[in-house]
């Protein structure tokens, strides 16, 4: 394994989306077109699957320095209702497109920090967006919860308005590593804000643990994992450090690079902490995603209705997916768009009563075809062409795969493609191959982080 790893330990994307967006061609997308693409999404699929929400709230108190979201570092909690206030404004832009009312399927509330914002500012905002909608059945609502200042009232104002999932970052609880990366988190914050959930009810607890980080060792990451297993969350994601400093702004200077494992080093803790948490019953769904035999997470993948978007893997499959705030991408199947960057030039434009995009991508017959192939290796680890004669790379990109065959990553049979047990590490490498927009446009300069 170790020499397939350093094999295939290149840069690539992690496929929320295909295209990815340094391939988006902004030349031929527009606002218009954007919500063109909504309105047909939308009309085809909101009666019968519903659609997604995704509410980005991008306040923190600190900087993280491994962090490479889109966030805004301020104590000033004053910033709350004008932020939210924009929210509920851009989601009724949204309402004007719609011919009937949005039956929401799921919602996930991410960061930046959402629990930087009070429970009744939180309260407000969801209540604000539920007396528009129509729940569907079986809801997926879930937010991401910093262990150090999520309290019980927001775990129990959430609870009380239908949410049922929480993830908590985690990261490692080693005090030098954590002092690195500037986000000190004792084990017993992690505890108590799991226990909370569990005694509210929460039937769904995520924890985020990251390999890679500045000064991290075997016996580091070891220790932060028998700690985990400790509290037993339901689903894990088990994250490689984005390593990706000439992305501006994303604040990975906070340590020396000589001070990141080596690639050697980096390896044993991919491998080494994946066979641990197998060891100790968690199961691989999907790519850096584990969980129990109960979760839907796992259920969904055995019963093959696992999807990948841009909020990650998910049990609940949308055609829409809408995102609110600054900087949130939103998906309606056929286009991808991207709101603007800041939180002033969001709320101005908001202020306008225009739907703040500022780039995006509409996909052409090829894109939507070779997303599809790509969500199935990152969701099904399986596909098959059922006329791949109809691109021509298409036949280079199997010839690609014959190396990998090789390899026992994985298995070809005809036009179907299989990703094996041995080639679910490197399933990123494997879609890869089909990335026709990268393959005939490879980048110059580094753009992503490694696959491994």
């Amino acid at each position: 394994m170790n020499s397939l790893i350093d094999k295939y330990n290149i840069p690539g994307p992690r496929y929320t989306s295909y295209p990815t967006v340094p391939y988006w061609d902004e030349s031929t997308f527009s606002p218009e077109k954007w919500k063109s693409s909504v309105i047909k999404s939308f009309d085809e699929s909101n009666s019968a699957e519903g659609i997604s929400i995704y509410i980005h709230l991008p306040f923190c108190e600190a900087l993280c320095t491994f962090c490479a979201c889109h966030k805004r570092i301020t104590k000033q909690h004053s910033v709350e209702i004008p932020y939210l206030e924009s929210v509920l404004k851009e989601w009724m832009l949204y309402l004007q497109l719609f011919n009937e009312k949005p039956k929401l399927k799921e919602l996930h509330l991410g960061g930046g920090t959402p629990t930087f914002f009070s429970p009744q500012n939180l309260k407000t905002l969801l209540q604000g967006i539920f007396d528009t909608v129509e729940i569907a059945e079986h809801p997926e609502f879930s937010f991401e919860g910093h262990p150090n200042n999520t309290t019980r009232e927001h775990l129990q104002t959430l609870y009380d308005l239908g949410f049922r999932r929480a993830s908590f970052g985690v990261q490692d609880y080693d005090l030098k590593v954590q002092k690195a990366i500037n986000r000190i988190q004792p084990f017993e914050n992690v505890q108590r804000v799991t226990e909370w959930a569990r005694e509210i009810g929460y039937k769904g607890i995520s924890h985020d643990l990251v390999f890679g980080l500045p000064h991290q060792t075997w016996e580091a990451m070891e220790h932060t994992i028998r700690k985990t297993l400790e509290l037993k969350p339901d689903r894990l994601a088990f994250y490689s450090y984005a390593h990706v400093p000439w992305v501006k702004g994303v604040g990975q200077r906070g340590f020396d690079e000589n001070d990141l494992p080596s690639g050697e080093e980096k390896r044993r803790l991919y491998e080494d902490g994946k066979k641990l948490l197998q060891d100790l019953g968690y199961i691989e769904v999907g790519m850096d995603h584990f969980s129990l035999e109960h979760d839907d997470l796992y259920q969904s993948l055995i019963h093959k209705k696992l999807h990948r978007n841009f909020m990650g893997y998910t049990s609940s499959n949308t055609q829409l997916m809408v995102g609110l705030g600054m900087s949130s991408i939103s998906d309606s199947w056929y286009a991808f768009a991207q709101n603007v960057k800041t939180v002033e030039e969001y709320q101005k434009i908001v202020e306008t009563g225009e739907i703040p995009v500022f780039r995006g991508h509409i996909l052409n017959g090829e894109d939507l075809s070779i997303r599809r192939h790509i969500l199935n290796l990152m969701c099904q680890l399986e596909t098959t062409f059922e006329n791949k004669e109809a691109i021509p790379e298409l036949e280079n990109a199997f010839n690609m795969l014959s190396e990998m065959e090789k390899d026992e990553l994985v298995e070809i049979n005809n036009n179907q493609i299989t990703i094996t047990e041995k080639g679910r590490a490197f399933t990123r490498n494997v879609a890869m191959v089909f990335d026709l927009r990268m393959l005939r446009n490879k980048p110059e300069t580094r753009i992503f982080s490694m696959t491994i």
